[in-house]
């Protein structure tokens, strides 16, 4: 099968696209074939090295954990999907081996979950890592009630983006930082926009003077500190890039696979409360190029591999 690997930790020039072996299917997994991939910031971050202490990598390394596809066999121990089934999948396992960013993924079951059928291939891939961490944090980390007010950071982003939605779903009011150019786009996710930067704490008191009930960190630094300051005395902080968030008596907050809550998302998905914006789509030939887009920062939405069909 055609993938794109990587021989050595580095930037985006290791990445070659070429064969890669089939994968073998165990009784636990599902054999996918791969229509489209998202691009996340841990994508890279891997690549480079940065979460070896963690999960260590066997080379070659198939980057991706997002997929979206169609289901080619299932293994003899999976009665829950069927040939022909489209699914999405947050495909992280304990090592970097076996990525998502080839034609076909050998993927566990317990990181599956029925695809969207209003979204694109493209547009569904987006839900798996973004989605799940957003769902996880907002439900498990800050335990989000309806009537309380939300401050979600780089809300235009992958992640802030979904997390905007299902925050205001859940009743919330949503406060959201952004640039300026990504105001309306922020708005149309049913959230407050504040630009992001100095004076962005004087700027979010002004919505909500008595401060806010949980913030949603996905930026860390100095933005977490001003944040801790933000936050009611009874309320909750979060973060997913920033472990420094416990020395404030938050959570830090790693996000795993779980097909419930995965599914979950699919249904949401398909009853119109979370969209996924894909701002920008790659060939798989062009992981490399993608991967630079996503480092540059400053992405509205996701960044889509389109895998082509077979």
């Amino acid at each position: 099968m055609k993938a794109i690997s990587y021989a050595r930790y580095g930037g985006p020039e290791v990445l070659e696209y070429g064969e890669a072996d089939d994968p073998k299917l165990g009784p636990d997994d599902v054999l996918v074939e791969v229509r489209a991939v998202s691009v996340n910031p841990v994508d890279w971050k891997a690549r480079q090295g940065h979460l070896d202490a963690i999960l260590p990598a066997v080379f070659p390394v198939i980057p991706g954990w997002d997929l979206a596809g169609v289901v080619v066999r299932p293994g003899p121990a999976v009665p829950e999907f069927a040939e022909g089934d489209e699914v999405i999948g947050y495909v992280r396992e304990d090592v970097l081996s076996a990525g998502t960013c080839a034609e076909y993924v050998a993927a566990p079951v317990r990181t599956l979950a029925p695809k969207p059928r209003r979204l694109s291939f493209e547009e569904a891939a987006g839900i798996p890592l973004a989605g799940l961490t957003a769902y996880q944090v907002l439900h498990r980390a800050l335990r989000v009630r309806r009537g309380e007010t939300v401050l979600v950071h780089a809300a235009a982003g992958g992640v802030g983006s979904v997390a905007v939605q299902l925050a205001a779903h859940l009743g919330a009011r949503v406060i959201g930082t952004a640039g300026e150019r990504n105001h309306d786009f922020v708005r149309g996710l049913g959230a407050e926009p504040v630009s992001y930067g100095e004076g962005m704490a004087e700027r979010v008191r002004g919505l909500a003077p008595e401060g806010v009930d949980a913030v949603f960190d996905t930026v860390g630094g100095d933005a977490l500190k001003a944040s801790a300051n933000l936050v009611v005395p009874e309320g909750r902080l979060a973060s997913i890039v920033d472990p420094g968030v416990t020395g404030y008596g938050g959570a830090y907050w790693f996000v795993r696979p779980d097909p419930a809550d995965l599914r979950k998302l699919s249904e949401l998905a398909d009853q119109g409360i979370l969209t996924i914006h894909v701002e920008e789509t790659f060939p798989l030939d062009r992981t490399a190029d993608a991967h630079r887009r996503s480092e540059e920062g400053h992405v509205r939405g996701k960044i889509a591999i389109k895998v082509p069909d077979k």
